[in-house]
């Protein structure tokens, strides 16, 4: 594996568009309301769950990617080449990033 490749899926540990509930064909406006709802939602002073600091940060991270039009983009161009490189193990990371918390939350 590369740096490069090394690099990138260390930044693709969490799929953004996941952490915020939304597609990846999301508005700004999609995005700015979905960082309010989730931060509220997950953020320690409210919520008390031994994960909720660990999903606030996940909230942030993907806010600070997906608002900025140039991270965004490079995150996009990532994750398109990644489910080129291998797309069944890029499903099964969207499917557990996605469904996972749903579980948890007893949906």
């Amino acid at each position: 594996m590369t740096e490069r490749q090394t690099e990138y899926k260390a930044e693709q540990k969490s799929e953004h568009y996941a952490a915020l509930g939304l597609h990846s064909d999301a508005s700004l406006a999609d995005i700015k309301k979905a960082f309010r709802q989730k931060a509220s939602q997950f953020h320690p002073d409210r919520n008390s769950a031994p994960d909720a600091p660990a999903r606030f940060r996940e909230v942030q991270e993907a806010y600070d990617v997906l608002s900025d039009p140039a991270k965004r983009q490079a995150y996009d161009d990532n994750r398109r080449r990644n489910l080129l490189d291998d797309p069944a193990q890029t499903a099964r990371e969207l499917w557990t990033a996605y469904f996972a918390p749903l579980r948890a939350q007893g949906h």
